[in-house]
């Protein structure tokens, strides 16, 4: 006798620099999950250029924002979804009119968006490493890198130690917005949690590391070293981004982000004293989905 569920999930994530919809089916069988992306919308929302710049959103930008939460909505329904939730991270944290925004799209769509502090944003991060069936008693780090912040969480001996969201992120660099001591702040913070004398394993997620990976060795699995990082990081900050867009095949609102994001992820792998991290393509969707099946599922 067996025990077998399977359920449509969806996860809304409302970035700092775009909104993304995840829908997945999840199913488990004798207490093995199986994790089945079904589809992945990307709509550019840009947040963090009016938030990082005025500390609000604009009427413009709110019904783009409405209007993306409907479509998704929509798709939900389409792909009878049966279990969603709605998170938003960065930009929405300190947004002044986040809670008028968040409570006229409810009133229109029905979609209730939660803002998640840093700390939840790290914790539903690694919840998506679960469906990795990671060893327990490996030692690692994951760095995950988005428009308004950089979330770093360290695990040692299989337990997490230590986990901060740094105000370090691709739009917020971009604007101008971070303080020199950020950089200092993310050495030293990870110098006194971080047991830099032992072997860990460094995942890194986000879109721009993503993009990175398959810019870099697209028919490599997983794996990409600091000097070919840095190699990208260079031939992306000689060119316009024009030129980006078009030796790179790139989107314009991918192409300004990458190169502070490789800054970024460069400068976790210094601090660490790694010289290579692995791209899991999983993410902040994913441990949604993984949270939002635990929650409504009772073998």
């Amino acid at each position: 006798m067996f025990n077998f569920v399977s359920m449509t999930f969806a996860a809304i994530d409302i970035g700092t620099n775009a909104a993304r919809l995840l829908i997945a089916n999840v199913s488990q069988m004798s207490g093995r999950i199986q994790f089945q992306k079904i589809a992945y919308y990307r709509v550019p929302l840009r947040l963090g250029d009016e938030v990082f710049d005025k500390g609000k959103i604009s009427a413009k930008k709110a019904l783009q924002f409405q209007h993306s939460i409907h479509a998704f909505k929509l798709l939900c329904q389409t792909h009878n979804v049966q279990f969603l939730r709605a998170v938003a991270t960065s930009a929405m944290r300190e947004a002044e009119n986040a809670k008028k925004i968040t409570k006229q799209i409810h009133q229109l769509t029905g979609v209730e968006i939660d803002i998640i502090s840093g700390d939840e944003e790290a914790q539903l991060i690694f919840n998506s490493f679960e469906l990795l069936n990671l060893q327990r008693i490996q030692q690692f780090v994951v760095v995950d890198v988005g428009g308004g912040s950089t979330e770093i969480s360290v695990f040692e001996h299989g337990q997490k130690v230590a986990a901060r969201s740094f105000d370090l992120g691709t739009l917020r660099i971009l604007k101008g917005k971070t303080h020199q001591n950020s950089w200092s702040e993310l050495s030293e913070w990870i110098a006194s949690h971080v047991l830099l004398d032992e072997e860990h394993t460094i995942y890194a997620t986000g879109g721009n590391i993503n993009r990175a990976l398959k810019m870099i060795a697209p028919q490599q699995k997983d794996t990409l070293n600091i000097n070919q990082l840095q190699e990208l990081n260079t031939a992306l900050s000689n060119l316009s981004l024009e030129e980006r867009c078009a030796k790179f095949q790139l989107k314009p609102d991918r192409a300004d982000v990458l190169v502070p994001a490789l800054t970024i992820y460069i400068a976790a792998l210094t601090a660490l004293r790694q010289t290579s991290l692995v791209v899991p393509r999983i993410g902040l969707s994913d441990g949604v989905i993984y949270q939002l099946f635990l929650q409504n599922t009772h073998l």
